[in-house]
């Protein structure tokens, strides 16, 4: 008896229909599905207020086409005011979206040289959570996808890992203003640099983290803003370079040394400041040693003034 025959047209064109429907649901979810972020997700963390290098630095980022700025944090000392400070800038320079949060407070040990042009930020908007709460919150947010450019003592970074060392551990990278490998305030050997001996024990567990590190020390960011380069960027009268100027006036000195920037211009384009890898620890006197082991960090030992002094100032001086 021959078999009979399995072949239902009612089953197969159903089958073509699901698979059509399976298709263009398909396609429709790519169609709408959002785009990776093609930026570097960034969160600047800083000492804003006593020397004017920060502000220069701020500037750098606000102008970095290759930047999606998180959220800035605010460094030792008198956080708040360095918040309203912060805030005050992002509003004249057209940046008022960029959240900022005040860091852990600390006894000054330096003057706050902006602190005029600080007290006419909005205090109100400074966000309703600590500094280190709100780094955490963004890494988990943004597991592994996160530049930290720390510019400032180390005091926020260390209070994260207290509070979360293993989120901490999901940034990306750290890319760091501090220390001095083989050369100090221009001299030709290393010292403790302000940012890592104004913190030592949050600098000992920032380079004991496991995240990524890339330093700028002294040796690499000794960077003089001379008065023609000063004149040519002021003579563009931007908003960005009328508040970098005010800011200027009131620091009330004459030759800025751009420390801080380079971190920034370092994190948008690396071949600026080729690093070397090396295992660094933290003396009891806040040098930054070279030490036998595993590298730690990624130091940048050489870098090229006129080279980094085009790259800035194609870019602060650009209207937007």
């Amino acid at each position: 008896m021959p078999h009979a025959s399995i072949f239902r047209p009612g089953i197969s064109l159903t089958l073509i229909l699901l698979c059509a429907a399976l298709l263009f649901s398909t396609t429709a979810r790519a169609q709408t599905a959002p785009k990776p972020d093609p930026k570097q997700l960034i969160i600047i963390d800083s000492d804003i207020g006593d020397d004017i290098d920060d502000a220069f630095a701020l500037a750098l980022a606000e102008r970095t086409p290759q930047f999606r700025i998180l959220g800035i944090t605010t460094a030792f000392g008198d956080t708040t005011l360095r918040a309203q400070l912060t805030l005050r800038f992002l509003a004249a320079t057209g940046r008022a979206e960029i959240p900022v949060a005040a860091g852990v407070p600390t006894p000054p040990k330096t003057k706050f040289t902006q602190a005029v042009y600080a007290q006419g930020g909005d205090k109100s908007k400074i966000l309703p959570i600590s500094g280190p709460d709100f780094l955490l919150d963004q890494i988990r947010k943004h597991p592994g996808q996160i530049t930290l450019i720390a510019i400032g003592p180390q005091t926020n970074l260390g209070a994260a890992i207290d509070k979360d060392p293993a989120t901490f551990r999901k940034l990306k990278r750290i890319v760091m203003m501090g220390g001095s490998v083989d050369r100090g305030y221009g001299k030709p050997y290393a010292e403790p640099e302000w940012n890592i001996v104004c913190d030592i024990p949050a600098a000992r567990k920032v380079f004991a983290s496991g995240v990524p590190i890339y330093m700028m020390p002294l040796d690499a960011t000794i960077l003089k803003f001379d008065a023609a380069r000063l004149d040519s960027l002021f003579s563009r009268n931007t908003p960005l370079t009328q508040q970098l100027q005010a800011l200027y006036n009131e620091w009330g000195q004459k030759t800025p040394t751009l420390f801080d920037p380079m971190a920034v211009a370092y994190a948008a384009q690396p071949s600026l400041c080729p690093t070397t890898p090396l295992h660094l620890i933290v003396d009891d006197k806040g040098n930054t040693v070279r030490s036998p082991g595993a590298p730690n960090v990624n130091a940048c030992l050489n870098s090229n003034p006129g080279t980094f002094f085009d790259y800035y100032l194609s870019r602060t001086s650009a209207s937007r």
